[in-house]
């Protein structure tokens, strides 16, 4: 197989990932993409939940829009994307996503250099396909992305998360924290798309920032989607006039901006914990079903809380036995553990 430099594209189309998180993990990948190819436009199609992430980057000249839930939804919605996307002519199609469908709709585009992982069935469909190496499965998800550059011939760059944010958001976020004076700024974030198998307690988070607002006379920000409003509202009921709450209120580039702004963030294993590990905020990540090896926080300023037990991580959404990795884990121990990381920090 030639490496891609050989093919000296003009024009290259990355496939973004799907969730928040694993667009955040691919961060690496995509600037390594961008120094390969420094003359190249580079775009990135992602999904219009997942945008923000690249709307500021300066690793990619533009983002392009895939409406999944609406312009572009089912296989009609996908033969129209094709042929926008056709119409662009696009030389290298990136997939970083893992999925038949990000090869099938780069085949569509008839876009003539198509570069992602061997697996899904996709093979067929790709010309430039990748082996998954034994010893990449073992290690964090931002290696998995870049070892794939590795092997389709590119030179990878620094193993390190990037997330830029808009101005418009960094001045948002600039004055809500003003609102608060001086005082410290907490950030809770109690929600995780996966699954409830994911969540801390609703009453823990509650009884946590409680305590923060009583001990250290911080204000807490709780951050959620609209889905979490029953969860954020149970929250705020342990310091109704200190917890403020934010689900379902801020776009996803505000709640980067404010969780930049943050003097220590909270969190379970979510998209938002990889946006604080992205943006070098100090924080303490929950973590239950999921391994904290592969998808934990990828930053010096973190610190992962879990229960070494039996059957973690089992990777499922909800529990059928006990929950003892989230209910083991107590607010006192999440409270000396952010106070280490604080204090680490300051």
């Amino acid at each position: 197989m030639r490496s891609l430099l050989e093919h000296h594209p003009e024009k290259i189309l990355i496939r973004a990932t799907n969730w928040i998180g694993d667009a955040i993990m691919t961060t690496p990948a995509v600037r390594t993409i961008r120094q390969n190819f420094p003359d190249a436009h580079i775009s990135i199609l992602a999904l219009d939940w997942v945008a923000d992430v690249f709307a500021a980057s300066p690793h990619v000249d533009e983002v392009i829009l895939y409406y999944k839930k609406s312009d572009h939804k089912g296989f009609p919605g996908l033969l129209r994307l094709g042929r926008r996307l056709a119409a662009r002519n696009f030389d290298l199609a990136i997939l970083l996503q893992n999925a038949f469908e990000a090869a099938f709709l780069a085949w569509l585009a008839g876009i003539p250099l198509r570069a992602g992982y061997q697996r899904d069935g996709r093979s067929l469909l790709l010309t430039h396909r990748v082996k998954i190496r034994p010893e990449v499965r073992k290690k964090h998800q931002v290696y998995y992305y870049q070892g794939l550059l590795a092997d389709l011939g590119l030179s990878p760059g620094k193993n390190e998360l990037f997330l830029q944010i808009s101005p418009e958001a960094e001045k948002w976020a600039a004055e809500f924290r003003s609102k608060f004076g001086g005082k410290p700024l907490i950030g809770l974030n109690p929600g995780a798309a996966f699954g409830p198998a994911k969540c801390w307690p609703a009453e823990r988070y509650g009884e946590l920032g409680a305590r923060l607002n009583h001990e250290s006379g911080a204000e807490i920000v709780v951050f959620g989607t609209g889905n979490d409003r029953e969860t954020t509202a149970a929250i705020k009921k342990f310091a109704p006039e200190h917890i403020h709450d934010l689900a379902g209120k801020t776009s996803l580039s505000q709640a980067m901006a404010l969780i930049a702004a943050c003097d220590a963030f909270v969190t379970n294993d979510s998209g938002l914990m990889h946006v604080g590990a992205a943006l070098n905020t100090p924080l303490v990540a929950i973590f239950g079903s999921t391994d904290s090896v592969a998808t934990g926080p990828f930053s010096r300023q973190a610190e992962v809380i879990e229960k070494n037990i039996a059957c973690k991580p089992c990777l499922k959404k909800e529990c059928a036995s006990g929950f003892s990795c989230m209910l083991d884990i107590s607010v006192d121990d999440v409270f000396k553990k952010l106070l280490t990381v604080y204090q680490k920090n300051m």
